[in-house]
């Protein structure tokens, strides 16, 4: 699953547009890990991630 994450994080986070600086790097990560967890509908479940965990 961890595998999966980083291939996502840098195809759509970070191949996308490469940071000038780390900092802008951790801050994009940041961003998309929070909208990967919170925001992201599956097409599986049809909810996000944590919605998902939250309601079990």
């Amino acid at each position: 699953m961890a595998e999966n994450l980083f291939s996502i994080l840098k195809t759509e986070c970070i191949c996308r547009r490469k940071p000038a600086t780390f900092s802008e790097a951790n801050e994009r990560i940041d961003r998309y890990i929070h909208f990967y967890n919170h925001e992201r509908i599956q097409l599986k479940t049809g909810e996000a991630p944590l919605a998902r965990r939250l309601s079990t």
